[in-house]
């Protein structure tokens, strides 16, 4: 099925961009999340009427990503969970967890945003996690999880 990109799409194209995907793709995930439309000759000739509106907007969104991004790098976020003597946790924190903790200080974060590449964090210390704020807006916090003896 051939889509109109309605707004930028990690590893499928920018705004405006024609592309072919699956179908499932297409109607299960990118139409329904206003990714995207059907490319027929009426909806690309609408999209060249608003194209203008829709930079704006796309730019608007980045420019508030990157603002709210200066505002995140270099933060630490102290996170503290029941331990073990060894410094294993009993459970893990995830991206959950960090989000809530990330909202709490004052940053609207969702927990898909929360970038764990190797999983939950089981183990006492300082670990690096990115934040994808935007497809080119990505921060990276510091998670500090402090130890609690059980």
């Amino acid at each position: 099925m051939q889509v109109i990109l309605m707004d930028k799409v990690v590893n499928l194209g920018n705004l405006g961009d024609v592309v072919r995907v699956k179908d499932g793709y297409a109607r299960n995930f990118l139409i329904p999340q206003r990714m995207a439309r059907r490319a027929t000759a009426a909806a690309i000739a609408e999209f060249e009427a608003k194209r203008a509106e829709l930079e704006k907007a796309a730019a608007e969104k980045l420019a508030a990503a990157q603002a709210q991004g200066e505002k995140l790098s270099g933060l630490t976020v102290q996170i503290s969970q029941k331990s073990g003597v060894d410094g294993r946790l009993f459970g893990s924190v995830t991206n959950f967890d960090i989000a809530e903790a990330l909202t709490k200080q004052g940053f609207a974060v969702e927990k898909a945003q929360v970038r764990l590449p190797q999983g939950p964090l089981k183990n006492v210390g300082d670990h690096a996690v990115a934040v994808a704020l935007h497809s080119d807006v990505v921060v990276e916090v510091k998670v500090a999880i402090l130890g609690e003896q059980a």
